[in-house]
């Protein structure tokens, strides 16, 4: 009975400190996670009440209709275990042999991990990930020889990914199909609406129209298209009707860009900004937990639908791709042959990315060839085929389900009816130049901007400034006929020539013909084109100062289509200012080379458009081989791959040249996301121990013995230090290393309840070795990693930097030339370091902010109450008893190195200290 009143009071405390600890760490996450959880919580009523605590200190007895009790978390589970040693073990066997072989028999049947095993804002162990596959796919090989089922599991297993990704292309596409029709629907509904049929776009309504004409910028008109002033029989032209419809356009702009507001900030703040630079951070490994869930894609869609129809300077692209993704996470819960395992998941999120820019653009190729190049930081073989088969499905979908009369896949085809001259690589270069420029140019200040607004009180009302970018932004746009259309239909006037019977303004030229089948004359510019090109020139400044308030705010965002918008505007006005150069010097002795045909235009502004799109675009992400493919597939004009060519790669020299990085990889810095960047080149001569010398945190290094650990040690252990994991050495006396233990791998082992049996107790002993010798010890020996990547104190820190991009290492055990652990080092530790020495001069993420918003992966030491940290000085007596002393280094060494309390795995101040001793124990 005693007992029993201390097991009960033990696991009382243990439950104030866990719930305190937690609550403690809730505060260190970001503002966006905490009040996402405060909504959840006030939205579910999970409200600590007495009666939790009551049932905790008198446990409720089952009913009898209660066959079976819900499983616990994980703290309260492993508090059980603490304290109740009374678990069944009937289904355990050998345990005649006096020790319990816990995970001791050969793999036959298949491991089972109930959910996810990373905690959020960690990185993913790529090596234990791929290694638990290779496990996985061994057992089922072994198992498909059994009987015809087995085999046709087998079958199923290895068809599982293609099954997964058909899955995502169709869903994304019918998402994708529903997103245009609902954008377009809107957009016209601020300019009128269609009274046969009000469920009809413009150009919808227009189709059966026997009256088609179309004004002046190309707008299509007709009788059952009416605009608002029209419904209140105002008449057309006049002054009024001008008025009420600059006001609906208003109206209904600032309607839709703040109904997408609120739904972003009240239901999936993850929702908002373009999601391409955070699901490159989590493709290289990082957990977000949230960010690629089914809210997150509802609003994410339903966002894109109202931001474009607000005309506001945003794309569909990088929401399509975040939209992709968040289906490909979704998806890949249905097998578990991706949805349990990180790294494969990865493969799935790639080929789902690919799928994005191919229903945002109608370019597979181009999707896959933008996740190979931008997105994925592991992309196999196997990866690009399904990507690959993801995006064709995914652009079949759209082009079935699309209602517009468009033949062509390309969002913006042309064609090859475009010819090209070789002295026109002149202007291509330009155009390259400029757009280079504008890139750097818009990067330095949208992330001023995006600091300002974070250090600003305007960072703290996300909806007012969305309600104010807007209404600028359609302020702006009503009275500049180029503007007040939709971007889209923009590009597609400016990228298209000029025929004989446009009347439009900006083919407003002198011609000397008026058939149609005629061939297009070179011909004199009137005041229709010069007029135009004026309102061009103010389009470009107005909506480039727009596009660098807007991309960031925090609605679903894209930069694809308002840059390519910004770089068409540019190319059509050097075309049509190098097309008058051509006319008004037709002897020039390059002119008169190649443009012979006697009257037959030679500069055509239109290809400009497309060259300058291409500039602009690579200028801003610095992307090369996919953008020219992208941009092929837009225009399907495969003549003009050279001069698309010219244009990234001068776009991409001259902005690497002034800002050095794109916008996405911007932003994860701006963030402070840890990514490590596998196409950046980092010059160093440092080693280990200059990685270990530049930590900040002093926080002690925690080592599990093999055969001299105790449940009750293990437990506090796992409670106290948060880290990923544990380094595993043969005694506390001398620190060799047997191998690394999952943090993650504990807790399951434990909540499982399969290793305690009756006469267990807090003392009992467990072992990590392959036979012990203790009767009573618990034998965890198949958790051991006993291949862990090790380095030396002398290993170059380039070495280090590679084995975490290209072997995918998140901890390294650092040993001194005695094979003794000497610290660990984890993938943040590096992104710090990098950071730190300016090895690559653009990351921006600092040490301290890592640690604030994403915790510690082997540093976290959560904050505790007098009694937690009570047990904690208990518990760090009972460990300091290890391998302090070190015969190499000398006692003065490790005098001071106690004095100091410097020992540490991975962010402890090494001091000069240890370089003399180490010279010492040198020389």
């Amino acid at each position: 009975m005693e007992r029993d009143k201390n097991a009960l009071a033990i696991k009382f405390h243990i439950h104030t400190t866990i719930e305190k600890e937690n609550n403690e760490d809730d505060n260190d996450n970001r503002i966006l996670v905490k009040q996402k959880k405060a909504k959840q919580q006030n939205r579910n009523g999970n409200k600590p009440s007495v009666g939790r605590w009551n049932d905790i200190i008198r446990p409720r007895r089952p009913t009898e209709h209660q066959s079976r009790v819900p499983a616990p978390t994980m703290d309260e589970s492993l508090v059980d275990i603490a304290v109740n040693a009374s678990s069944d073990v009937s289904s355990l066997a050998d345990k005649s042999r006096g020790t319990i072989d816990f995970f001791h028999t050969p793999p036959t049947t298949m491991p089972t991990v109930r959910g996810s095993h990373y905690e959020d804002w960690s990185t993913i162990d790529w090596l234990s990930d791929q290694a638990r596959d290779r496990l996985r796919h061994q057992i089922i090989t072994q198992q498909k020889k059994e009987s015809a089922w087995k085999r046709f599991l087998a079958l199923h297993d290895a068809l599982s990914g293609w099954f997964c990704v058909l899955l995502i292309a169709v869903n994304i596409g019918i998402i994708a199909a529903i997103v245009d029709i609902g954008a377009i629907w809107l957009a016209n509904i601020k300019t009128g609406i269609c009274l046969p049929a009000f469920y009809l776009s413009r150009e919808q309504c227009c189709w059966t129209a026997s009256n088609q004409t179309y004004d002046k910028y190309q707008h299509v008109l007709c009788d059952n298209w009416y605009t608002w002033a029209n419904l209140i029989r105002i008449d057309n032209g006049t002054t009024t009707e001008y008025i009420v419809d600059y006001i609906a356009y208003v109206f209904f702009g600032l309607i839709f860009a703040t109904l997408c507001a609120i739904l972003v900030k009240t239901f999936a703040p993850y929702a908002c900004g373009s999601g391409v630079p955070e699901v490159k951070t989590i493709l290289s490994g990082f957990i977000i937990r949230g960010y690629l869930g089914v809210w997150t894609l509802l609003i994410k869609s339903l966002g894109m639908v109202l931001g474009t129809s607000a005309n506001l300077l945003l794309g569909k692209e990088g929401p399509f791709v975040h939209s992709s993704c968040c289906c490909g996470n979704i998806f890949a819960r249905l097998f578990p042959k991706y949805g349990q395992n990180e790294a494969k998941k990865r493969e799935i999120l790639s080929a789902a990315a690919a799928a994005g820019v191919s229903v945002a653009f109608g370019a597979p190729i181009g999707g896959v060839l933008f996740s190979l190049e931008e997105v994925s930081y592991y992309f196999p073989l196997k990866t690009l085929w399904r990507s690959f088969f993801c995006a064709m499905i995914a652009s079949l979908i759209v082009k079935i389900l699309s209602p517009f009369e468009n033949q062509h896949l390309g969002l913006f085809y042309v064609g090859n009816r475009y010819r090209w001259f070789y002295f026109e690589m002149v202007p291509f270069f330009l155009l390259g130049v400029l757009g280079g420029l504008f890139g750097a140019l818009f990067i330095k200040l949208n992330l001023a901007w995006c600091r300002i607004r974070k250090k600003t009180r305007l960072g703290r009302y996300p909806v007012l400034e969305v309600i104010l970018v807007a209404l600028v932004t359609l302020l702006v746009s009503y009275p500049n006929p180029f503007t007040r259309m939709s971007m889209s239909d923009l590009i597609r006037r400016l990228i298209s020539s000029c025929e004989t019977e446009d009347e439009s303004l900006l083919c407003n030229y002198q011609r000397n013909t008026t058939s149609a089948y005629e061939k297009n004359e070179s011909a004199k510019p009137l005041y229709g084109v010069w007029l135009s090109v004026g309102l061009l020139c103010s389009a470009l400044v107005t909506q480039t100062s727009l596009f660098i308030l807007t991309f960031g705010i925090k609605v679903p965002c894209g930069l694809f289509i308002p840059s390519m918008t910004l770089g068409a505007i540019t190319g059509r006005i050097v075309g049509i200012l190098f097309e008058t150069l051509v006319y008004y010097q037709p002897n020039f002795f390059l002119f008169a080379a190649e443009c012979s045909t006697a009257g037959e235009q030679c500069v055509v502004p239109g290809f400009y458009a497309v060259i300058g799109a291409c500039a602009f675009l690579g200028g801003v992400t610095r992307m090369t081989v996919s953008l020219v493919v992208i941009m092929v597939e837009l225009t399907g004009g495969l003549s003009y791959s050279v001069p698309l060519m010219c244009a990234a790669l001068v776009s991409k020299f001259v902005g690497d040249a002034l800002v050095g990085q794109g916008i996405y990889d911007a932003h994860i810095q701006l963030n402070n996301y840890p990514y490590l960047d596998v196409k950046a080149e980092f010059v160093d001569q440092t080693t280990a121990v200059t990685v270990l010398e530049t930590k900040q945190d002093k926080n002690e290094l925690i080592m599990l013995p093999r055969d001299s650990l105790t449940v009750g040690e293990l437990i506090n252990i796992i409670h106290t230090y948060k880290y990923n994991g544990y380094p595993v050495v043969s005694s506390r006396e001398e620190a060799s290393i047997i191998g690394f233990v999952l943090r993650r791998d504990l807790q399951l082992v434990l909540e499982q309840r399969a290793v305690i049996n009756v006469q267990s107790s807090l003392n009992t002993q467990i072992s990590f070795s392959r036979i012990t010798h203790q009767s009573n010890s618990i034998h965890i020996y198949r958790l051991l990693n006993r291949s862990p990547a090790t380095i030396t104190l002398d290993t170059p820190t380039t070495t280090i930097i590679d084995m975490c991009r290209k072997l995918g290492a998140q901890t390294i055990l650092v040993t001194n030339e005695k094979g003794h652990l000497a610290g660990i080092l984890t993938k943040k530790d590096i992104i710090a370091y990098i950071s730190k020495s300016r090895l690559f001069p653009f990351y921006c993420c600092s040490q301290t902010n890592l640690n604030e918003q994403y915790g510690q992966e082997n540093n976290h030491v959560p904050s505790q109450d007098a009694a937690a940290a009570t047990r904690l000085e208990i518990l760090k007596q009972i460990l300091s008893r290890r391998s302090l002393y070190d015969p190499a280094f000398g006692d003065s060494w490790s005098d001071s190195f106690r004095k100091r309390n410097l020992f540490d795995p991975a962010y402890s101040d090494w001091s000069n200290s240890f370089k003399r001793s180490n010279q010492q124990a040198q020389q």
